[in-house]
């Protein structure tokens, strides 16, 4: 059964979601996320995605204080990215109450400090965040792509050891047009046993099946659910 992940994502301490990944498209859904996490916990819900997106396009950790109080006041295993640069930054995450992390940006730029992290805390902590624009990897808040191609660049990261997985069509997300199934089918041919997060364009529940048919692992729900596309009791029955 695919596990079913919500995502808050935060800029100036509020709960918003882009389109594309453009900044200039923010909407604001809520002004407290502690009340929308919240929300997610009494429905059922046990995981949670959250995104930094100030820290994403800063390069440093900035919302850490939500991630604290979200993760104090609820039960939910919180996967936290967005910002996240440096050992230090790491560490406050995880002081902070996540659960994982999402390595992304900086598993292109700085693959030895992500080894790094890999090795200290362990594949159940880190995520490899793997982004796609145009078939590349896309980094920096999904404002710059990068040279490397999507499947080969999971393969390399495969093979060194990590087990989980992000991975958004950045022209999907947040446009509720459905995700990006062709992708999700490559990776898994390729890789079929890496624990893949499907995140982006997801528009109505018969997208959220048709992922569990592919054995896709979970899957992120965001803009689908803020918009009542997808309404929180119709995801009963992928979270038993």
């Amino acid at each position: 059964m695919i596990t079913i992940i919500p995502a808050i994502d935060i800029i100036d301490g509020k709960c918003v979601r882009l389109s594309k990944g453009d900044y200039d498209t923010k909407k604001i859904y809520n002004n407290d996320p502690l009340d929308v996490a919240k929300r997610f916990e009494d429905a059922g819900i046990k995981r949670l995605h959250m995104v930094d997106l100030d820290g994403a396009r800063e390069k440093r950790l900035i919302n850490y204080r939500i991630l604290e109080k979200i993760a104090d006041k609820t039960r939910l295993d919180i996967d936290f990215g967005g910002g996240i640069q440096s050992d230090e930054d790491l560490y406050i995450a995880f002081s902070s109450g996540a659960k994982q992390i999402t390595a992304g940006s900086i598993a292109v730029k700085n693959r030895e400090l992500s080894l790094s992290w890999l090795q200290k805390y362990g594949q159940e902590r880190i995520i490899l965040g793997a982004d796609a624009k145009d078939g590349k990897v896309a980094v920096s808040g999904w404002q710059e792509n990068s040279d490397y191609d999507l499947i080969p660049f999971l393969k390399d990261y495969w093979k060194l050891g990590f087990k989980y997985t992000i991975s958004t069509n950045v022209d999907k997300d947040g446009m509720l047009v459905g995700p990006d199934f062709d992708m999700y089918r490559q990776i898994k041919e390729q890789l079929p046993n890496i624990y893949l997060i499907a995140s982006g364009g997801i528009s109505k529940v018969s997208d959220i099946e048709k992922l569990s048919e592919m054995k896709i692992d979970a899957v992120i729900v965001g803009k689908a659910i803020y918009e009542n596309k997808i309404k929180l009791e119709e995801l009963k029955p992928f979270l038993c």
